[in-house]
């Protein structure tokens, strides 16, 4: 039996797309990759999964998985191979509010999982613009980021235990929901990151917090990224680490905000060269009990904190959220980034992560080089400051392949030069396999090759992906 008549005896011919009905699945969000299946299989459970991986893996067929396809680097881009949708596996198996913790298949969506536990007065501390698509499987392969990080950490640093269907169809249980476990290696960070190119995630155990009171936020103009650097300190010290947001949007960025978006407004008359959006969360009664002068206490005290920077002269202008309202405007215009980046072709998109206090020096020497390389070209940056996390996006006008090249040589150049990564939190996929035959330490992409040997002998999960050829080079 041939592997389509197979996996629809398995699944179901409904759950088995060939032909037109793979269009949705067969090209990215973003309209950059356009592959060509075999088929999409829509396993409904474990076993399922399971199943499937092991009569492709008999047919020598290579498995793609592919959860909200909201990835921006091609990692579920595929001639040939057959693209798994995790689509269906999108129980929330238990949440246990004791225990702060969310048993969930790999299929959920983020903001499914945001409601689920909202329920319990908790929150999955995950938040991004995609929440609304992305799925748990894909935040995990990924190990997504997003604007909470600078608080609760990525994604790996969210998720206790695993369930992982290995390329031979076993199934590796490791749903643990220990904070603590030092039997052995831990397995579980070889998948999270891994982009489904050792095993598909089918579920995982993810932590949970309590939900916040009362959130305190604002819009600002800082007078320089150092002086941001000292605000964020200093807000950190005097709320006791509350901050969970700080968002980076410069004049470019809020020129092209005003020019794709003018519905969204401008936070201050004039573009400032830092404007910051920075966000506390408190969960203390004593910070989100609304006083008798009807303000909260959280409030009060980012907008004491602020009054003082303002006074040392480290803030220009700012504006405090006043109501729900408010506080969604100032996070449409954050939120707004990869619409008004996409807007505009070609772009040259990249993701990259700096040491906090070196942010700066690597706008200023990436200017220079690009007035260099591409005259004329513009630049759109918005930033996680807080975890040092930058989007830069160049738009050159001119679309060749030498250009782009040269452009990502010059920021990954500067980047290496300050101690960065060129890839933060979207993943390597197909986009960064240069960068990484290039940049990556030559031991660490051996012993990453011996891994993908070890479990994925016949290289038949998410092939292509992730690791360069041994003999690449640019």
């Amino acid at each position: 039996m041939s592997l389509i008549p197979a996996l629809k005896s398995l699944l179901g011919d409904s759950h088995v797309l060939t032909g037109p009905d793979m269009a949705r699945h067969a090209s990215d969000w973003m309209g950059n990759y356009h592959g060509t299946p075999l088929a999409v299989a829509r396993p409904g459970s474990t076993a399922e999964v399971a199943a499937t991986v092991k009569l492709a893996a008999e047919h020598g067929i290579p498995v793609i998985p592919i959860s909200g396809n909201t990835g921006l680097t091609g990692a579920t881009y595929t001639e040939g191979g057959l693209l798994l949708s995790t689509e269906r596996l999108n129980r929330i198996r238990e949440i246990r509010p004791a225990s702060r913790i969310a048993i969930v298949e790999s299929g959920v969506i983020l903001s499914r999982l945001h409601d689920a536990a909202e329920t319990h007065g908790l929150y999955f501390p995950l938040w991004f613009g995609a929440r609304g698509s992305a799925m748990i499987g894909g935040v995990l392969s990924t190990n997504a980021g997003g604007s909470n990080v600078l608080r609760y950490g990525s994604t790996r640093a969210l998720c206790l235990g695993l369930e992982v269907v290995l390329p031979d169809g076993r199934v590796l249980n490791l749903m643990s929901e220990l904070h603590k476990d030092n039997s052995g290696y831990d397995l579980k960070d070889l998948f999270i990151g891994a982009e489904g190119t050792l095993g598909i995630i089918t579920a995982a155990v993810m932590k949970l917090v309590p939900a916040p009171r009362a959130h305190a936020t604002a819009t600002l103009a800082a007078r320089s990224l150092p002086d941001a650097l000292t605000l964020l300190n200093r807000l950190q010290a005097a709320s006791g680490g509350l901050v969970e947001a700080f968002e980076y949007m410069p004049a470019d960025y809020m020129a092209r905000l005003e020019r794709i978006r003018p519905d969204l407004g401008i936070p201050f008359p004039a573009h400032r060269d830092c404007t910051i959006l920075v966000e506390l969360a408190a969960t203390s009664p004593a910070l989100a009990t609304e006083t008798p002068h009807g303000t909260l206490p959280l409030t009060d005290l980012l907008e004491e904190t602020l009054a003082q920077l303002m006074q040392d002269g480290l803030i220009l202008d700012a504006t405090i959220a006043r109501s729900t309202t408010q506080r969604a405007a100032m996070w449409a215009r954050r939120e707004a980034a990869a619409e008004i980046g996409a807007a505009v072709k070609p772009m040259i998109d990249s993701d990259i992560a700096l040491p906090l206090d070196r942010v700066e020096t690597f706008l200023t020497r990436i200017a220079p080089r690009l007035a260099d390389i591409a005259p004329g070209a513009e630049t759109v940056t918005v930033a996680h400051l807080g975890d040092g996390n930058l989007h830069f996006s160049v738009y050159p006008g001119d679309p060749s392949r030498a250009l782009y090249d040269r452009v990502i040589h010059a920021i990954e150049d500067i980047v290496q030069d300050l101690g960065g990564s060129f890839s933060a939190e979207h993943g390597v996929g197909l986009s960064k396999l240069n960068s990484m035959a290039r940049r990556k330490d030559p031991v660490a992409l051996d012993l990453m090759r011996a891994i993908k040997q070890a479990i994925d002998p016949g290289n038949l999960m998410n092939p292509g992906k992730v690791l360069p050829p041994k003999d690449a080079s640019e």
